[in-house]
C-alpha cells in the first residue's frame, strides 16, 4: 500500500519562510518581464516598497493633475541623472499595467559640455529596448560666450535646453513634454522665489506652455529626492553627474537645499509638511489682491426693520 506523502512519516514539510521566499521569487521574476528597465532588480523587501512607493506617488499625480490624454505621445526627457532614470522606468511600469495610455518617447538632449559621455544614453536605451531621439544642440558653447565669467549658466542653459525640447516634441507629434522635477526640486524652487524673487511661486506639476500648444508635465511631483537616489543606484542605471560644465558651486538652489537639509535634520518630516502647505493654499489668509478680493468683502447687518444687510466698506476718496 502507497503511503499519503502528506502523511508519511519520511516526507519533510517545507518551513512556510521557504514557501514564502519561493512565492516571491517566483512573483519577482514575473515582474523583471515587465520591461529591461527592471531586469536584475533587488528582490529585496525595502526595494519592493520603494518601487511600490514611487509607482503610487507617480500614478497619484497623473491622475490629480490631469496629465493624462488617452492615446497622446509623451516626450519623455533623459538627462542621465537619477531623477531623470526613475521617471523613464516608473512611466513604463505603469504603461506596462494599462494605467498609462500614452506613447512614450524617451530623449535626450547633447548640449556640447565638455567631457559629457554622449555614447553613454544611446547605448543604454538601445539595450533598454526604448524608443528615443538623442538630439544634438551645442547650447553650451552659447551660453559660455553669453554668460560673463563666475557667473552661473543655469538658467540660460535652462531656456535654450527648453526650446530645443519644445522644437524635438513638435517634430515628433508629442503633445507633452515630461520632466523629472520632483518634490524636492519644487520645495527648492519655492523657496529660492521666496528668498530671491519675492513671490510664492514654485515649479508647477501640470503647465501650458506660451504658445498654448505643449503640455509640461512633472508626474514625479510627490516623488521625494531621496526615493530617486535610493531607486536609480539600486537599479544600478548608468548616471551622469550633473555637473560637467562646473557651474554648479555656490548655486542659490545648493544654498536652499542646505537649509531645508538642516530642517530635516532637527525635525524628520519636516519637508513632506511644507510640500502639504503647496497643496492647501489659502488665497484669503494671504495678502496678494489678485488673489483674493479683500476690497470687495461686505459684513452682515441688520435695518431698521431686523433685515440682514450686506454693508460694503467705505471709498478712500
Amino acid at each position: 500500500m502507497l503511503s499519503d506523502p502528506q502523511t508519511s512519516p519520511s516526507a519533510t514539510p517545507v518551513p512556510d519562510e521557504e514557501i514564502e521566499a519561493a512565492v516571491v521569487q517566483v512573483a519577482a521574476d514575473a515582474q523583471d518581464d515587465i520591461h529591461p528597465l527592471f531586469h536584475g532588480a533587488p528582490q529585496s523587501t525595502e526595494f519592493r516598497k520603494l518601487r511600490k512607493r514611487i509607482v503610487r506617488q507617480t500614478r497619484e499625480a497623473i491622475e490629480q493633475y490631469g496629465m493624462v490624454e488617452r492615446g497622446a505621445r509623451w516626450l519623455v526627457c533623459l538627462s542621465g541623472g537619477k531623477d531623470s532614470y526613475t521617471l523613464l522606468a516608473v512611466l513604463h511600469e505603469l504603461q506596462w499595467r494599462g494605467l498609462l495610455p500614452v506613447d512614450l518617447l524617451a530623449c535626450n538632449l547633447d548640449q556640447g559640455q565638455p567631457g559629457f559621455p554622449a555614447t553613454v544614453l544611446p547605448e543604454f536605451l538601445q539595450k533598454m529596448g526604448v524608443p528615443h531621439r538623442v538630439e544634438y544642440q551645442d547650447t553650451y558653447s552659447i551660453v559660455v560666450d553669453k554668460i560673463p565669467q563666475g557667473r552661473t549658466f543655469c538658467a540660460l542653459c535652462s531656456r535654450l535646453r527648453r526650446g530645443n525640447l519644445y522644437r524635438v516634441a513638435r517634430e515628433e507629434g508629442c503633445s507633452a513634454v515630461v520632466l523629472g522635477h520632483h518634490r524636492d526640486d519644487i520645495l527648492e524652487t519655492f523657496f529660492m522665489n521666496l528668498f530671491h524673487g519675492g513671490r510664492l511661486a514654485t515649479m508647477p506639476p501640470k503647465l501650458l506652455n506660451e504658445e498654448g500648444d505643449l503640455f509640461v508635465y512633472r508626474p514625479l511631483a510627490h516623488v521625494a529626492e531621496v526615493d530617486c537616489e535610493k531607486f536609480a543606484r539600486a537599479m544600478n542605471y548608468p548616471i551622469i553627474p550633473c555637473d560637467l560644465c562646473g557651474s554648479q558651486d555656490g548655486l542659490q538652489r545648493q544654498q536652499v537645499k542646505q537649509i531645508l537639509d538642516q530642517w530635516e535634520t532637527n525635525a524628520p518630516g519636516r519637508r513632506q509638511v511644507m510640500f502639504r502647505a503647496l497643496m492647501n493654499a489659502r488665497p484669503s489668509h494671504l495678502l496678494d489682491p489678485k488673489l483674493f478680493d479683500f476690497a470687495g468683502l461686505t459684513r452682515r447687518d441688520q435695518n431698521d426693520s431686523g433685515e440682514q444687510i450686506d454693508v460694503a466698506p467705505p471709498q478712500l476718496r
